[in-house]
């Protein structure tokens, strides 16, 4: 049977309530955060994932193996937010060290949803590179094409929408293989102070905006902010 590893149906049944829309939540901890500090911050509530973030703090790839590995001996899948949004050749790479889910920031381009997507997923869905040393749910006596087929079925990625032409432009990014929309609410202030002429008067009106634009498409629009929080 294809799902032979708790950490395979976790992510599955994570996924799955996302579809559903459900109400996820989120525990943040930076990549300096301990195993023990970990725990004790996940036995502050119920979690369902744990996030940690590149883009505003200091990345280091042993950091990561560490932490995603500290994560999946405690059950947590992690969600990691990538350093830059022109990384996405990169993420084949970063998910072979451990996290669960991607969150590319500052999305503008369909040209960027499209790399994200082929360095996410394995053939024939996208391009990335087969084995994941440290990839979640993975083991040294997994099946190819089992955990193939369960990683594109389940793997979680997200961009993060962060400015005005983002807003206007979000149902063309969701794009199949999108799992969710994060928001960059600071970011997205900055766009509507400097847009001409803006067509939206708040963020307010920009998720509104973009959750009509998701509506039927299976995409879950983020009523938090990233990296913590609930989604």
């Amino acid at each position: 049977m294809p799902y032979d590893y708790p950490s395979w149906e976790q992510l599955r049944k994570l996924r799955e309530r996302m579809r559903n829309g459900e109400i996820l939540n989120i525990a943040g901890a930076t990549l300096e955060t301990t195993k023990s500090e970990m725990e004790a911050i996940l036995s502050e509530d119920s979690y369902d994932m744990i996030v940690t973030d590149a883009q505003h703090a200091p990345f280091n790839e042993e950091k990561l193996v560490e932490y995603c590995k500290n994560a999946r001996e405690l059950d947590m899948p992690v969600q990691f937010r990538i350093k830059h949004t022109r990384h996405t050749y990169l993420l084949g790479n970063l998910l072979d060290l451990g996290p669960a889910a991607i969150v590319v920031p500052q999305v503008e381009t369909e040209a960027t949803v499209d790399e994200a997507i082929s360095m996410f997923y394995y053939p024939p869905v996208g391009k990335r590179s087969w084995p994941p040393p440290n990839g979640w749910g993975f083991s040294g006596g997994c099946d190819r094409a089992e955990y193939i087929e369960w990683w594109n079925a389940n793997g979680i990625l997200s961009l993060q929408i962060e400015s005005v032409d983002a807003v206007l432009n979000a149902r063309k990014l969701a794009k199949p293989g999108i799992s969710m929309l994060h928001w960059g609410m600071n970011d997205l202030r900055f766009s509507l102070e400097t847009y001409p002429n803006p067509p939206f008067a708040s963020v307010d009106e920009c998720v509104a905006h973009v959750q009509k634009q998701m509506e039927g498409t299976g995409v879950k629009v983020s009523t938090g902010v990233a990296p913590g929080g609930v989604l």
